[in-house]
């Protein structure tokens, strides 16, 4: 599905080429359409329409493969030409738009959404053990990898073609990272303030009521500040808060509404809100469960949002770009403890399992447990740990002796070939950057804000992932990225004395919820009917006995497990929703035929 946002009398698909020979369909948005249709024009194309469709179907058409190149915006799109019997298929650079792919006995399908793919009788429904494995490990499945055999996703950044039943994949970009030790703190925030003010200025064009999600945090108030100063109208903002709660955000987003004069929107997200009712509903639009628990807010974000506006901006990327993450001082926390013997840094994690569990959504017990054991995995394990749930011995008890072998528990992640981890010269910090943009922000950040808001006709924007950005935040040395132990340093220097001091200086917060309490309380009635002993047992894969014991020691307060617990609610409706066989088939865990990985 894609929503109509500009000439919207115009941009029908699917659309044809005047020669009626190639034919698009298009999910997204080009936000450099109207330079890119001049540039057009004196090649000689000419034009029927405003809309950007119509655009990037001349731009394929006058360059082929090599228009991908020059597109900025979020998209997937399929373009086939008859008379060469020819199916090119291509993702934005970040994967902001998803593309998946499935071949079968010489027939490719292909669509925006799983479940598109999984309409044909030819695909059967089993789950895929890497992608198995992965979610019980990192919360979300990284590319090309999904939940369902058979079906991959195209890698951000890459294209595919397919003929006579073959299909190639090569990538169009890739992300790589050249820190550039001569970059100075003023050159940087003016290079940035430019980026950005171009980026929010292409983003902000629309035919249709657009907004900016807000926070109250740096990203998003950015995002407001940038917005405010280009917006033809007064600007509108959307917030959820939660009442009561200590990590909630409303005087930090009420703040910044009143600085720039917004329209502001606030949704109170609470125990009587219709928690489990949307929850239950993930499970037809979500394609693939995610345990990431901000799917809940962002779906209630996103209904709300859309009562007023069909376009948001929001502040996603920044993190991963510039280093907003908690994690990353974990990293090089870990890194010292390390150097503690190793009988040492085990013995500490079981005595910190001890500590009496807090409500908290992630109080000081959870960090201490979560930070000795990550300290004993080697440092990319831990690093996905931190943001995950089940670390490998915890995998091992959670799966019967099927499941033990089926999903190979303890195994490392396995990189896409045409993207080689960068070595030790990017520094220490930028190699968990380059994971976090190339797994965590397509495949988990992403995925959430695409599939909540779509899931309500809303189409969000990221403006901070203009591939300008995103190249520019390569090229920076580490200290201005985190200094001192703070973090998006150089963002946080931009917006000094344009945003207030109180929103500057405030601690992150995740956007999720407090899944520890909820799943004691108000979730608790949702998590035993879904997580049952003959549910359990008919997956062919999972231990009864050891997830009726983590639901135990969670509701008796031994062990703060909520999203551990999260996972596997998510996990078991997602199936029960598509009536996936939970025995795991033996196999090669997704592997496409015929579809070769090219590195060029």
């Amino acid at each position: 599905m894609r929503l109509k946002i500009l000439d919207m009398e115009q941009g029908q698909q699917p659309m044809l080429s005047q020669d009626g020979d190639t034919v698009l369909v298009f999910n997204g948005e080009i936000y450099n359409h109207p330079e890119l249709r001049r540039e057009l024009i004196d090649q000689g194309r000419r034009f029927q329409s405003e809309c950007d469709t119509e655009t990037l179907l001349e731009a394929f058409l006058e360059w082929d493969v090599a228009a991908f190149s020059k597109l900025r915006g979020m998209f997937a799109a399929a373009f086939w030409t008859q008379s060469a019997q020819r199916l090119v298929l291509v993702r934005d650079r970040m994967g902001i738009k998803p593309l998946y792919v499935a071949q079968r006995r010489g027939e490719l399908y292909f669509g925006s959404e799983v479940k598109t793919i999984l309409l044909h009788r030819e695909l059967t429904h089993s789950l895929d053990a890497a992608g198995l494995h992965h979610y019980l490990s990192m919360n979300y499945i990284p590319g090309p990898s999904t939940l369902v055999e058979g079906i991959e996703k195209l890698p951000p950044g890459h294209w595919m073609e397919w003929r006579a039943g073959h299909a190639t994949v090569r990538p169009y970009w890739k992300l790589e990272f050249a820190p550039d030790h001569r970059i100075k703190l003023e050159d940087a925030k003016q290079e940035l303030d430019g980026l950005l003010r171009d980026s929010v200025r292409e983003h902000l064009a629309a035919d249709v009521p657009l907004g900016v999600w807000s926070s109250g945090g740096l990203d998003s108030s950015t995002m407001v500040h940038y917005a405010a100063q280009q917006a033809p109208d007064r600007l509108k903002t959307f917030s959820v808060s939660f009442p009561g709660r200590k990590f909630d955000e409303s005087r930090y987003f009420q703040l910044i509404s009143e600085c720039y004069g917004t329209e502001h929107h606030e949704f109170e997200l609470h125990p009587g809100s219709g928690l489990a009712d949307a929850i239950e509903e993930f499970a037809y639009y979500s394609d693939e469960p995610s345990a990431d628990a901000g799917a809940l807010p962002v779906w209630f974000l996103s209904k709300m949002t859309r009562r007023e506006v069909t376009v948001a901006l929001s502040g996603e990327g920044a993190d991963e770009l510039f280093g907003g993450y908690s994690t990353y001082l974990a990293n090089g926390y870990a890194r010292q403890l390390r150097k503690l013997p190793l009988w040492l840094r085990r013995w500490a994690g079981r005595t910190a399992g001890k500590i009496p569990v807090s409500d908290e959504k992630i109080g000081l017990d959870y960090k201490i447990t979560r930070m000795l054991q990550g300290s004993v995995l080697d440092p990319v394990q831990a690093h996905h740990f931190w943001n995950g749930t089940f670390s490998p011995g915890s995998r091992r008890l959670l799966l019967n002796l099927q499941g033990r072998r089926r999903m190979k528990a303890g195994e490392a992640l396995e990189l896409p070939q045409s993207q080689a981890m960068p070595g030790d010269a990017v520094g220490y910090l930028n190699r968990f950057l380059w994971l976090d943009q190339l797994y965590y922000l397509p495949d988990d950040i992403l995925y959430k804000s695409d599939r909540m808001s779509m899931a309500h006709s809303l189409e969000v924007r990221t403006p901070f992932l203009d591939h300008r950005i995103v190249e520019f935040a390569s090229r920076l040395p580490e200290n201005l990225k985190i200094r001192g132990g703070q973090l998006k340093y150089v963002l946080r220097e931009l917006m000094k004395n344009r945003l207030p001091p109180a929103v500057l200086r405030r601690p992150k917060e995740g956007f999720d919820i407090p899944a520890h309490d909820w799943l004691r309380t108000t979730l608790r009635p949702l998590l035993l009917d879904t997580l049952n002993e003959r549910t359990v047992r008919q997956s062919g894969i999972f231990s009864w006995p050891a997830i009726d014991a983590s639901i135990r020691a969670h509701m008796e307060r031994r062990a703060n497990l909520g999203y551990h617990l999260w996972g596997l609610l998510v996990l078991f409706l997602w199936m029960r929703r598509w009536g996936f066989p939970l025995a795991v088939p033996a196999g090669r865990g997704g592997e496409l035929d015929g579809i070769v990985s090219v590195a060029s």
